[in-house]
């Protein structure tokens, strides 16, 4: 049994755990012929010590689907940098078919309903302690953002007060390509997302010829310190692009040596200029240098709604720390109306 399992961190201090496992099952032949995807959520028991213990609850949800006999399990191991598979590409025109028909699911949201659910009954909990009524809970919002524990592909760490006077990382807020490893140089980074130069490439005079032509009119962004030129580009509903690593889904990112790709899958027509988002620069850390900058209170992090990250314009993505911190909530929100602190 494939078996992992992830934290969700809650403000009333007692997280969840979210438990997921593959199990085959078998057909009247005796074959295995389907398989069941199980997630198990549970919170866990408060100490004795509290006032009104609260009950263990769980929540099962299954689906079950027809196995493929001639796929391969991937194996265990470190999934935050997984490499995208081509051979999504192959799919029957009924999968296809089913594809467009439905959304494609993003795995954050869910854990984002959990937690909006585990604030709205400390909320309530806390309105029947002091006898204020019922407060109605709010579904979760077109843009949602919460806390997380620990960083992971995809998250956004949120420059907090401290970084405040550090130019380059003063209110940012970064979007973190891969998680890393301990590896030297398999490390963290990824690129700040609200900080836009106002500038095309065009005005750079590219000496490459798809940066000078087919992307000549994108806009540029600060993406960090460290030399090297990245790009996101939003992926949407289409197919996995084999050539370019998923960073959430429906939005992936490449670097100078990915171009050729990237301008061929322009000229054809599969994605458009205004798919893609260029950085100068990015960011990029020792995976402890990270941890200890997030544990000296360096950085909120954060994982946020897909629409905030792939915004993309110069308007919504100066405001983007602000209002990530707003929709965070609690003391997070008294954050983003501080002044800013000139050191």
């Amino acid at each position: 049994m494939d078996l992992w399992s992830l934290n969700v961190k809650n403000a009333g201090g007692g997280p969840c755990l979210l438990r997921n496992s593959f199990r085959d099952v078998c057909g009247k032949s005796g074959k295995a012929g389907a398989r069941v995807f199980e997630i198990s959520v549970f919170r866990r028991r408060e100490p004795s010590i509290a006032p009104h213990p609260v009950p263990r609850r769980s929540l099962d949800v299954r689906a079950l689907a027809k196995k493929n006999d001639n796929s391969n399990s991937s194996s265990p191991g470190n999934g935050d940098r997984s490499t995208p598979d081509s051979s999504d590409g192959n799919r029957s025109n009924d999968t296809a078919s089913q594809k467009s028909n439905h959304k494609n699911l993003d795995w954050r949201e869910f854990r984002a309903n959990l937690f909006a659910r585990e604030q709205a009954e400390k909320t309530e909990s806390e309105a029947r302690n002091k006898d204020e009524g019922h407060h109605e809970s709010k579904p979760l919002g077109i843009k949602w953002a919460h806390p997380i524990p620990v960083p992971e592909t995809g998250c956004v760490l949120v420059a907090t007060e401290k970084l405040d006077g550090v130019r380059t990382f003063e209110r940012t807020v970064v979007l973190l390509l891969r998680s890393g490893t301990r590896h030297p140089q398999e490390g963290p980074f990824g690129v700040v997302i609200n900080r836009p130069l106002n500038k095309k490439i065009k005005h750079m005079n590219p000496t490459n010829l798809d940066l000078a032509t087919t992307f000549a009119d994108c806009s540029l962004h600060f993406g960090g310190p460290l030399e090297a030129s990245m790009f996101l580009l939003k992926s949407g509903e289409k197919a996995k692009l084999p050539s370019f690593e998923e960073v959430i889904p429906g939005l992936c990112f490449g670097a100078r040596n990915n171009l050729d790709e990237a301008a061929a899958l322009v000229k054809k027509g599969v994605l458009k200029p205004q798919d893609f988002r260029f950085f100068m620069g990015y960011a990029g850390w020792q995976f402890d240098q990270l941890r200890e900058e997030i544990e000296s209170d360096y950085w909120y992090v954060a994982a946020c709604s897909s629409n905030l990250i792939r915004g993309g314009s110069s308007s919504s993505s100066s405001g983007l720390w602000e209002e990530i911190l707003q929709l965070m909530g609690g003391h997070y929100s008294e954050v983003s109306r501080k002044p800013k602190q000139d050191l």
